[in-house]
């Protein structure tokens, strides 16, 4: 494994070094949303900071909405088959049919004057009038407008939903502008095309969003309101006020309103203004179907109001759970990085995947339409709140490159989830986190498996690899390799360093090795840049015990093992075949062989004893008088990922004692490696890994003596008429009847 070398902009304590930059760039936009035609028409004027010491003669652009595109590359190169039979819904998939992408108007400069520009797929180069000189500006000004996109029918991170019962859309509305892509010093031009799963690289500024919708819509956005008199009614104002310093969820839009207002549709419109600084996106939602609740926390000394807006169909979960999940994750996140810095945070409630924008995510989870849930959509619901609010902290503070590598939000925005979930309920089901998640898929075929330091778009597997197995590695290093003392330090000090920065792979390894003064360069180069997996067995026990030097304890010591050595086969056979020896008839043949006691102890032995104890020193003594008991284990890496060695031995007394071995014990070999350790009593039994806490594959070979478990499989009768199960709530309220 090599790390790229130092530069004046990255140290190689994992900081940013003396010379760092970055670019900022700003947006005035006004955007529009015809509720008709499902169509958003926009108009920025961009201004673009060159604090690089470069000079540019052009800007790259992301279009991302181009992934709709009759004539995408997605598109085109995603794989597809027919089988005997095939859906309606499929077929008509086989061809693009819906008409999105964006359709640019115009690009300007400030003057007005066009300016070349070149589109290629997701990606828009705009041509500079001059070269753009370190430390200077460029304001420039788009046109454009798209077709939403219905995210039931062609999907999508951002979009709309259709609520046929009630003739009504709810819009959660991102990627919905040209964005420029990032300019850095370890990259230059990260322009990858969108392909749909890598997902942004951007870069931090100030915004000014005009929203103009109809005027029953409720609109949530990145950033604070500037216009609230403006589209807010008195009554809606007053409890506004009141939500930031209420420890409850506040309504300020009640479910009676919201129901009030699906019926009615006005046919005016109004334009909400929003305000967001030192951010890297803007996203926002609008809908009349919207309930809206809010409260405040305090974090670092500042409030924090936390939002949620969903519509009816979302109750009755999102009004007990949601805004209270938005507030717990700000509180635990800030704990375990640095302090949430925006004045607000909000979720937002959609029919499909979680989505993440700076203070503002759109999320799942919703009840069936009797309003009773399983709990594994109540958990769900909690879970992608928790992952998606907790974004705004990895990669929207933190800012790294999605683009290229997902681990670096996704992973560490998992491994914090984790923590989070762990502080909202102690029994808490936890999908990813625990080593024992991941050991099927760390173990599984590796022609399906990608080391987790590959491209966004090159993943197999790309749940496991970009969140599961960097969450648990990071579990990992808290738990067993650094202890949480020096992890947790070294995490907040990566936090610190690279919040509203552009932080690399190699500048989060180096930070966590250079604050903790633990050497992780074999973990880095196992788990992130290998497909190994851990699978160390305990190949041999010997267990040893150390003489006494006393001849009649060691005697004795002999005579019972003598006694207890199983009869050999022919030795029990030939008592019966041979009635009597040569040497029991006759006993002229004795001697003082045959005659002398083995177990006895001469004068001589006796003097021998005394004399080495004797030349002993009292310490030495006592040493031997001392019962110790000396196992030499060897170990075998049979799955390559080197990992430390965890043991735990059981005593006869019910008593137990671990030892753990730093992962340095294979520095010198990969494949076997043998300890002796020194117990005051004999051990029944020697588990490896005796607490899970590694991820090994294979539990079968952790033990001595080795011990086989059962796997408990169930019996059930085959039937193929097939129905939707009941909730456990459906079925207490069918059987409370």
């Amino acid at each position: 494994m090599e790390l790229p070398t130092p530069t004046t902009y990255r140290t190689a304590s994992g900081a940013p070094g003396h010379e760092y930059w970055q670019q900022q760039v700003d947006y005035d936009m006004k955007i529009r949303i015809d509720d008709d035609l499902q169509r958003l028409y926009g108009e920025a004027v961009i201004t673009y900071y060159n604090n690089s010491p470069d000079i540019l003669r052009y800007l790259w652009l992301q279009l991302d909405q181009n992934i709709f595109s009759k004539e995408s590359d997605t598109q085109k190169i995603s794989s597809s088959s027919l089988g005997q039979n095939v859906s309606l819904t499929t077929l008509m998939g086989m061809e693009p049919w819906f008409d999105g992408g964006f359709k640019i108007e115009e690009v300007k400069d400030a003057a007005g004057k066009a300016l070349p520009y070149t589109i290629n797929n997701t990606m828009m180069r705009v041509d500079l009038p001059s070269s753009l000189k370190p430390m200077a500006t460029f304001v420039f000004k788009l046109k454009w407008w798209y077709n939403i996109n219905d995210r039931s029918k062609v999907g999508g991170r951002s979009g709309f939903e259709f609520f046929g019962e009630d003739n009504n859309y709810l819009y959660t509305i991102a990627q919905f502008y040209p964005r420029l892509a990032v300019y850095g010093d370890n990259v230059g031009w990260q322009h990858k095309q969108f392909l749909g799963r890598g997902e942004f690289a951007l870069e931090f500024g100030n915004y000014k969003v005009a929203i103009t919708v109809p005027s029953d819509h409720i609109v949530g956005a990145t950033g604070t309101l500037q216009n609230s008199k403006d589209v807010l009614s008195s009554t809606q104002l007053k409890r506004l006020a009141t939500s930031g310093s209420s420890d409850e969820p506040v309504l300020i839009v009640s479910e009676e309103e919201a129901r009030e207002a699906e019926n009615k549709k006005e046919k005016t419109q109004k334009t909400w203004i929003f305000r967001a600084e030192n951010v890297r996106d803007f996203a926002f939602c609008s809908s009349r179907k919207f309930i809206w609740d809010a409260m405040g926390i305090e974090v670092g000394g500042r409030n924090v109001l936390c939002m949620s807006y969903y519509p009816k169909e979302g109750n009755p979960l999102w009004e007990q759970y949601s805004t209270k999940a938005v507030a717990h994750t700000i509180r635990t996140y800030s704990k375990y990085t640095i302090d949430y810095p925006y004045p607000v945070a909000i979720s937002v409630h959609t029919d499909r995947i979680g989505m993440e924008y700076p203070m503002i995510c759109f999320n799942g989870g919703r009840p069936e339409p009797d309003g009773t849930y399983s709990e594994r959509t109540k958990y769900g619901m909690i879970s992608v709140i928790i992952h998606e609010v907790g974004h705004n902290f990895f990669p929207m503070i933190i800012n790294s490159d999605e683009r290229q590598w997902t681990w670096m939000d996704e992973g560490l925005n998992t491994f914090v989830q984790y923590l989070s979930e762990k502080e909202w309920d102690r029994d808490y089901p936890s999908w990813r986190g625990p080593a024992r998640s991941i050991v099927d898929y760390m173990g599984g075929d590796k022609s399906q498996i990608s080391p987790i330091m590959t491209n966004s778009e090159s993943i197999w597997q790309f749940g496991n690899n970009a969140y599961g197995k960097p969450c648990v590695a990071l579990n990992i290093l808290r738990e067993t390799v650094m202890g949480r003392e020096l992890f947790d330090f070294a995490f907040k000090e990566y936090c610190r360093r690279w919040a509203f920065r552009h932080p690399s792979p190699a500048d989060f390894f180096r930070s966590m090795e250079d604050a903790s003064a633990v050497d992780l360069d074999w973990f880095w180069r196992g788990w992130f840049y290998t497909t190994d997996h851990c699978d160390i067995g305990i190949e041999e026990v010997k267990w040893l015990q150390a003489s006494s030097m006393d001849p009649a304890v060691e005697k004795l010591i002999q005579r019972s093992r003598d006694e207890a050595e199983p009869l050999n086969i022919s030795r029990a056979r030939d008592m019966e075949d041979i009635p009597q020896t040569y040497l029991e008839k006759d006993a002229k043949l004795h001697d003082f062989y045959t005659l002398r006691d083995k177990y006895g102890i001469d004068s001589e032995e006796k003097q021998r004893f005394e004399d080495f104890m004797t030349s002993l020193s009292d310490e030495e003594k006592a040493f031997l008088k001392e019962s110790r008991n000396y196992y030499e284990i060897k170990f075998r890496n049979i799955g390559g990922l080197v990992m430390p060695l965890i043991l735990r031995f059981e005593y006869d007394d019910g008593t137990e004692e671990v030892k753990r071995i730093p992962a340095e014990i294979w520095l010198k070999t990969t494949d076997t490696v043998s300890k002796v350790f020194v117990t005051p009593k004999p051990a029944f039994r020697i588990t490896l890994d005796p607490y899970l806490e590694t991820a090994d594959t294979d539990l079968g070979n952790n033990e001595w003596p080795a011990r086989p478990m059962p796997t408990r499989f169930e019996i059930f009768k085959e039937n193929n008429e097939g129905r939707k199960e009941e909730n456990p709530m459906q079925r207490a309220k069918r059987l409370s009847k």
